[in-house]
């Protein structure tokens, strides 16, 4: 007997019923808005609102030639070598990835296996809950506390293969010390990943960890203080044994010949990145003591962005009101975020502008308008 034919549009309502189980059920990631058509204010994805070191793109200009026909370096070795000098560090404590998310993949990918428990602080980078839920990890939330601090005496757990700590967190802004995270991952019986995505904004990096510590991965990107956000580039320091061990999980040629030229030239133009990051802190630290003028309690942010709150109240309407003035800011539409809003640190006139309408919108408001 011949099978019954399928049912196209019955299968095609079903999602074609291919897809596995958990990847059926769960949420993307979703990443905060790029615009489309209108001219706005962007501070809602921590992008950094100077340009790149001139060598960058003098650098990317030079390789915009027959070379592109090429593939790159398979494991981005000029970059990785200037990397290693630049942060104190050998070659071969080096990964290259696709931006710091490539590389986020890749370590879990590597250590997570289904039903592996994976620590997460919460709230935090919501990619991590997804990448876990990916390869059918257990995800352990460890929820911060009022204040959005760790609890340390909750944090660790013997039992978790992986554990994350964002340091800056997201989206607090919110560093804990590094002599601190030496404890965890002293303490931990698996793999320690401390994402750095903002140290540069901060006091201290825990890069010289590795050399003790064979159970912990730093990560870093370029997208935040290099201002090369779309140009995807990230780096991944550890022990030698883990970075050949994620070596074998990434992709082929995971960098491409323009970013990888782009971040050698960034490494060799820091002193451009650290004024840039010098006139963001600056403008934090106004923008924090302006909000707090109107009433909003904010947090020891040590990144390029600010958490403001309004306790007990959805702070929807406000960044509704900003946007429809031409202003993005970050909402979550979580139950511990809900009466926050997150302000990418930009420009002193992009500030100055993001400050006057939200006074207009908090006047209306308390007016009763």
């Amino acid at each position: 007997m011949k099978p019954a034919p399928i049912d196209i549009e019955k299968e095609v309502k079903n999602h074609l019923g291919y897809f596995r189980k958990n990847i059926e059920q769960m949420k993307g990631y979703c990443p905060g808005e790029q615009p489309q058509g209108r001219d706005y204010i962007k501070l809602n994805t921590n992008e950094n609102p100077y340009p790149p070191s001139p060598k960058v793109l003098q650098a990317i200009q030079a390789e915009t030639g027959a070379s592109i026909r090429l593939y790159p370096s398979p494991m981005s070795d000029p970059l990785r070598a200037k990397a290693a000098i630049t942060y104190g560090v050998k070659q071969e404590n080096v990964l290259a990835g696709n931006g710091a998310d490539d590389l986020l993949s890749i370590v879990v990918r590597s250590f997570v296996d289904k039903g592996d428990f994976v620590v997460l602080p919460d709230p935090t980078y919501t990619l991590y809950d997804t990448l876990v839920t990916i390869q059918e990890g257990e995800v352990l939330n460890v929820s911060l506390n009022e204040d959005f601090e760790i609890p340390e005496n909750e944090f660790v757990k013997s039992k978790a293969r992986l554990t994350f700590l964002p340091n800056p967190n997201a989206p607090s802004g919110i560093c804990i010390p590094v002599n601190k995270i030496a404890g965890f991952a002293k303490e931990l019986n698996g793999i320690l990943v401390v994402d750095e995505a903002y140290t540069d904004f901060a006091k201290e990096s825990a890069i010289p960890l590795i050399d003790t510590y064979p159970n912990i991965i730093i990560l870093r990107t370029f997208s935040k203080s290099f201002s090369l956000a779309g140009m995807r580039i990230g780096l991944a320091f550890a022990d030698p044994k883990l970075i050949e061990g994620m070596a074998k999980v990434k992709d082929s040629y995971n960098l491409n010949r323009l970013s990888i030229v782009a971040g050698i030239a960034a490494l060799d133009d820091m002193s451009w990145m650290e004024e840039n990051v010098k006139k963001i802190k600056k403008t934090r630290n106004d923008l924090i003591s302006s909000l707090n003028r109107y009433g909003f309690k904010t947090y020891s942010s040590q990144s390029n962005f600010v958490l403001a709150r309004i306790p007990n109240r959805n702070c929807r309407e406000i960044y509704e009101e900003l946007k429809k003035r031409g202003i993005l800011v970050r909402y979550f539409d979580t139950p511990r975020l809900q009466d926050c809003m997150r302000i990418t640190v930009g420009t002193d006139h992009e500030i100055t502008r993001f400050l006057e309408e939200l006074s207009h919108i908090l006047g209306k408001q308390m007016a009763g308008i």
